[in-house]
């Protein structure tokens, strides 16, 4: 099994969202964080003073699959998040060792 972490862009999350519910994955749970690549962030002017937005708002999906669904499911992302701009975000591919569902006991793949 693998943990699928990709950050993206606000915006892209429903069409990333509708890419995913095609393959289908079982679920996945989504976060609003705040971050900055190699720009450092993006320069805004407020009422004629410029200043550094030091942290960009994005999406952080987290979706574990087992193996045989990984490259669908880092597609499907890369492929409905990319704008082609800098800051499209980025896809992080984690081994995991175990699952185990709370309410029925479940483990493995059978809990994802």
């Amino acid at each position: 099994m693998k943990r699928i972490v990709a950050i993206i862009r606000p915006f892209k999350l429903d069409e990333v969202k509708d890419a995913l519910a095609e393959i289908p994955i079982g679920g996945m749970t989504v976060t609003e964080v705040k971050g900055f690549g190699r720009t450092g962030g993006k320069k805004e002017v407020y009422r004629g003073s410029a200043y550094v937005v030091d942290f960009v708002p994005k999406v952080q999906l987290d979706i574990v699959v087992a193996d045989g669904q990984v490259e669908a499911v880092v597609e499907a992302i890369v492929k409905s998040a990319k704008t082609g701009r800098i800051g499209d975000g980025k896809v992080f591919v984690y081994g995991v060792e175990d699952v185990i569902r709370i309410r029925t006991g479940e483990r493995g793949e059978d809990a994802i």
